[in-house]
């Protein structure tokens, strides 16, 4: 939807455009009064509007110079250099845009009167001075609309739509300024600009967290891997409440928890220093003779008044710019052209060749793939279909070099992808509609930039179901094991608190608690059975005291914080009925019978470890974090081992660096022991801790590729 990505950009446009439409007309309606009051005084040659225009073309010249560098020194960067580049215009758009917010907020209530002063000075000076300040003020609101605007259009992925909405905005703020002018109406500056400040305010939360995300894509900022949550798959992106909430608030469906939190501390942070900046603002405007509010209206300018009345001396360069207002003007207007022109053609080609851009429409996939060259390529695939689906560009053996994932309707992605000697086609596969081909494109291993031998594309090869089953049906025998391990600690758990023995039952707790983890039941993977031997009272309304609370979790609460042995023994039967359950549906579609979910245990296991069990989430007494995350290398071992053929055929070396780092974790965790036991996180020396964590994190950025390089590719 469109329009959903216009809304924050017309708002953007309309405040921006009405600041620095304000100068413009307070100017106009100073130079009219300034020439009626001079033809009464003897007949002398009046300002004109002139000046003002010129000085608006040449804000207009800025603008569009600076957007125009910004667009052309981004496309020739590499994909991770584009990424980077975004992530950083993308902070600095939200600092200058908070920056304007919280200025307004101080200076709302006195700003008309604040711009009168400006134009008075600039009308005594004369028309060069006229030129000058409609050019500083247009030109200062155009860059920072610019800077949003393109930030805003990269998060949303598209660029009609944010461009819509702004030209929409600023059309808005023209009619408004042009009514005001007209003495049509009258404007409350403070009321207008306070109350679309919270709305800003959340966009530019939004724009934060996708900068950060482009830094972590961008490898600057580290944690891309560490998803806070993932609503593509149960969502459709596409949808038209969805598109209403990532267009509204800049947010998506899938956020590292570094960018949920970017996100919620900017909106902790602002909201209320924004608030406390108006209440502030408003004690120090308090004065007996000041108007209740500031209104803007053009038929009230402020009468024009000498320089010297103001006690302002008139420089060298304003005394030029007073006598030539036209040299003024057309340097104002050409030299920013003239730079961006000289910026562009220096900047080195984009080392790219054939069709840039391709599109998909609901029975067409990349007409436009007619030719391409060899070497890296990076080209545009903008969605036409009006559905969300997932882009391929192929080889001439089905193996993927290239993918974008989630494509949302309406929306334009980069597809970066390096060509070889070959054929290359396209697939689309959108919404649940049959998949569609491009044309087939045979590439020579020359490439047309430089004449060299372009090496072969790394290319991965399709998984298939058939191939993922062999390896799945491991993985369930591996796991039937520890779950009969499992049902025999619990029994042990059930005799300890029949005897009142809590001692025995914490040793064995642990036990239990261990074969669990060498389950590998990652990111409750084993649904609603899972969270009932292994939930979090995490959400639930009462906490540890919800009755929704049950497992083995529940039983470490009741063991290390005091609770009798015959409150417990129920939690212990009810995981006895619950593991059994376990044991009974294992190869069910639920909980290990889908072999595609294999290649993502392996990257979720140890991540689980690295959110829940080092964190110390989900620690309910115990202090068993280092414990259960080497438990967690266990299973991980297994997993890794029964996907290595397939692994090993795709990416070569992949298996052994995650199994050399896998003995570094091992290593890390053995040297946490005190007289060989386990101690708590809190037990443990900083640089232990550190080494633990670093060598955990190393892990998981090497599994990340798992999940991609076994993916099952959709097949309808």
């Amino acid at each position: 939807m469109t329009w959903a990505d216009s809304v924050p950009n017309l708002l953007i446009g309309l405040r921006e455009g009405l600041e620095a439409g304000l100068v413009v007309t307070i100017l106009l309606a100073a130079v009219k009064k300034t020439a009626a009051a001079r033809a009464e005084q003897g007949g002398e040659p009046a300002l004109s509007a002139g000046p003002i225009w010129l000085g608006v073309v040449g804000a207009v010249s800025l603008v569009g110079a600076f957007a125009a560098v910004l667009t052309f020194s981004v496309s020739v960067l590499s994909s991770q250099q584009q990424e980077a580049v975004g992530g950083l215009l993308s902070v600095l758009a939200v600092c200058l845009v908070t920056g304007m917010i919280f200025w307004m907020r101080r200076t709302a209530s006195t700003l008309s009167s604040h711009l009168r002063g400006e134009v008075e000075r600039a009308v005594a000076i004369g028309a060069g001075a006229l030129t000058l300040t409609a050019f500083l003020s247009v030109g200062r609101e155009g860059l920072e609309t610019t800077l949003f605007l393109w930030t805003a259009a990269k998060a949303s992925g598209q660029t009609v739509g944010p461009l819509i909405g702004a030209a929409v905005g600023i059309a808005a703020a023209i009619a408004l300024c042009w009514l005001l002018y007209r003495r049509a109406v009258r404007l409350n500056v403070g009321v207008f600009f306070n109350r679309t400040a919270f709305a800003l305010i959340v966009i530019a939360a939004g724009v934060l967290a996708y900068g950060f995300g482009d830094l972590q894509d961008a490898g600057w900022l580290p944690g891309h891997t560490w998803v806070a949550f993932d609503l593509t798959a149960p969502i459709d992106p596409g949808s038209w409440w969805a598109s209403i909430v990532t267009g509204l608030t800049e947010l998506s469906p899938r956020m590292t928890v570094l960018q949920v939190t970017a996100w919620l501390a900017y909106l902790a942070f602002v909201i209320p220093a924004f608030v406390n900046a108006g209440r502030a603002a408003t004690k120090s405007a308090v004065k007996p003779a000041a108007p209740a509010v500031d209104t803007v209206s053009a038929a009230r300018p402020a009468p024009v008044v000498a320089p010297a009345a103001n006690g302002t001396a008139i420089g060298r360069w304003e005394r030029t710019a007073a006598g030539s207002p036209w040299l003024v003007g057309g340097v104002l207007v050409a030299v920013p052209a003239l730079a961006a022109g000289v910026t562009i053609a220096v900047l080195p080609a984009a080392q790219s060749s054939g069709a840039s851009t391709v599109s998909v429409t609901r029975t067409k996939c990349a007409p436009e793939w007619t030719s391409a060259g060899a070497g890296t390529q990076t080209i545009t695939v903008t969605n036409n279909s009006g559905l969300a689906g997932e882009i391929r560009l192929d080889n001439a053996a089905g193996a993927i070099i290239g993918e974008i994932e989630t494509l949302g309707p309406g929306t334009s992605a980069p597809l970066t992808a390096t060509l070889g000697t070959g054929s290359y086609t396209f697939q689309c596969l959108m919404g649940s509609k049959p998949a569609t081909s491009s044309q087939a494109v045979a590439v020579s291993a020359v490439s047309a930039g430089t004449g060299t031998k372009v090496s072969d594309p790394v290319a991965v090869k399709p998984v298939t179901v058939a191939e993922l089953t062999p390896p799945n049906k491991l993985y369930q025998g591996y796991a039937a094991v520890q779950l009969t391990d499992l049902a025999a600690d619990v029994t042990a758990i059930q005799a300890d608190l029949r005897r009142g023995d809590i001692a025995r039952a914490k040793q064995d707790w642990l036990t239990a608690q261990l074969a669990w983890e060498r389950v590998g039941a990652s990111y409750n993977s084993f649904g609603d059975l899972g969270l009932a031997v292994d939930g979090l009272p995490d959400g639930l309304a009462d906490g540890v005291s919800d009755k929704g609370f049950t497992g083995l979790h529940r039983l470490e609460y009741g063991l290390w914080h005091g609770q009798l042995a015959s409150e417990l023994l129920p939690v212990a039967d009810a995981v006895a009925r619950n593991v059994a359950a376990i044991q009974q549906n294992l190869t069910s579609d639920d909980l290990t019978g889908d072999p595609t979910n294999l290649s993502l245990r392996a990257h979720e296991i140890i991540e689980d470890a690295l959110r829940d069990h080092l964190s110390g989430i989900d620690d309910e007494g115990a202090g068993a974090a280092y414990a259960m995350t080497y438990a967690d290398t266990r299973v991980d071992r297994a997993v890794l081992g029964y996907l290595a053929r397939l692994l090993n055929q795709r990416q070569p070396g992949l298996v052994a660096t995650a199994e050399r780092q896998l003995g570094t974790l091992d290593a890390a965790l053995e040297a946490t022991k005190a007289n060989g036991q386990w101690q708590p996180l809190t037990a443990v020396s900083l640089d232990k801790r550190q080494q633990v964590n670093a060598a955990t994190g190393e892990l998981v950025e090497t599994l990340a590729a798992v999940p991609d390089l076994l993916e099952v590719p959709v097949t309808h």
